[in-house]
Formats: structure tokens, C-alpha cells, sequence
């Protein structure tokens, strides 16, 4: 473990923090926004996952035992605490649904207890505008379960998308990290999460996962 953050560490000053901020997101309520970087490796040599680092090297966020194309997929902080559970739906229809639940939830508590939110993947065949760009619809069900609060855009390929609010304002952001000075160039297994102030860096997350699933 010691190793693994002082690697990490150093992996992460590959970037330029401050630049980062400044340029983070269209919008927010003032402040500095959170970058983090996303590393698409477990911290179990067995499994696959993600590791997740803030701007002082320190793991904010860890998944384990990620594998396939699992019906549940769980974020843990980095002590190992479940932080939120995202389960596949198993309802019928051509659109992929994920419902995400506070904590770990499994079998008999999952029936008993509410998601607080849906992601759906969009389903635009025809790719045209206005919505070709969009990848996902989040409805917040502590809101409204009809009208979504938010959409990503972009491409999760490229490591380029945004999750917008409902008023189309960039809450937070998914970038490729770039090198520094000639330094290690990072591929799509390295990558930066940008969230503004206001907006759960918890959620920004799992939603990176779930893109993860529903077009890695």
C-alpha cells in the first residue's frame, strides 16, 4: 500500500494542478473545483477496478473485483467503505438503466430501500441532433422520476465528456490527462475527473463507472 501511493502520488504530478482548476468547467459557485485523477487499475493485483487519487496523492475512491459486465458494481472510499451501489436493471427495454443506491446494497435490502437516482443510457440510432451527442440521462429520483436532472455528453472513448444540470450548466467533467514538460504520456487508462463546487465527487464517480460499463 505504501508503494502503491507513492506511485500514485507521482503519477499524478504528471499534471499541472493549478492549470487544471482554472480551466475546470463552465459554471460553478465559486471556488476551486476537485480534480481527480482516475486510474482504470485495482488496488488487488487479482482484479480489475479503479483506484482514484486526489491532488495530494491521497486514494478518495476505490473499485475492486471488476470484472466483465457485472450486474452490480460497488465505490468505495479509500479506506474501503461502501459508498455507493450502482445494480444494472433488470427490467425489459432497449435502453441500459443502472439504479444507484446510498451505501452497499444487496438481496433483501435492496428491495426494501429506494436508489436516489437512474442513469439511462441513450439510445439515439439515428444520431441526430439535437441529442447525438448525449451518452446518458441521470434522474434524480430525490427530485423527479420523470424529467432528468442531468445529461452527459461527449465521448467516454476519448475521454472527453461533460455532465450537464438541467439548466446546461457543466457540473463536472471527464478529461484525458495531459503530460507535463515531455513527460509519460497517459492513455485512456489515466484520465482526470473535474467536479465543480456543489456537486458530489461521490456521484461524478459512479457515473464514470457506469459510462465505463455502458460503452467501454
Amino acid at each position: 500500500m505504501l508503494f502503491f501511493k507513492s506511485s500514485s502520488g507521482a503519477v499524478h504530478q504528471e499534471s499541472q494542478p493549478q492549470e487544471e482548476v482554472k480551466r475546470c468547467g463552465g459554471g460553478g459557485d465559486g471556488g476551486a473545483c476537485i480534480s481527480l485523477t482516475v486510474w482504470r487499475k485495482s488496488l488487488l493485483l487479482t482484479c480489475n477496478g479503479f483506484t482514484v487519487i486526489d491532488r495530494s496523492g491521497n486514494i478518495v475512491y476505490r473499485v475492486d473485483n471488476y470484472i466483465g459486465r457485472p450486474e452490480e458494481v460497488i465505490l468505495m472510499d479509500g479506506l474501503g467503505k461502501s459508498v455507493l451501489t450502482m445494480c444494472r436493471s433488470k427490467k425489459l427495454g432497449i435502453a441500459e438503466n443502472w439504479c444507484v443506491y446510498e451505501g452497499e446494497v444487496g438481496g433483501k435490502i435492496r428491495a426494501r430501500k429506494n436508489p436516489i437516482c437512474r442513469v439511462r443510457k441513450n439510445m439515439n440510432i439515428l444520431h441526430v441532433a439535437p441529442n447525438s451527442k448525449v451518452l446518458a440521462y441521470v434522474y434524480d429520483y430525490r427530485i423527479s422520476d420523470k424529467k432528468y436532472a442531468y445529461s452527459i455528453e461527449g465521448s467516454y472513448g476519448q475521454r472527453s465528456c461533460k455532465i450537464l444540470d438541467a439548466s446546461r450548466r457543466v457540473v463536472a467533467e471527464v478529461r484525458r490527462k495531459e503530460p507535463i514538460n515531455g513527460g509519460v504520456c497517459f492513455g485512456a487508462e489515466v484520465f482526470l475527473l473535474l467536479v465543480l463546487p456543489g456537486f458530489d465527487s461521490g456521484l461524478a464517480m459512479a457515473l464514470v463507472l457506469l459510462l465505463d460499463q455502458m460503452f467501454s
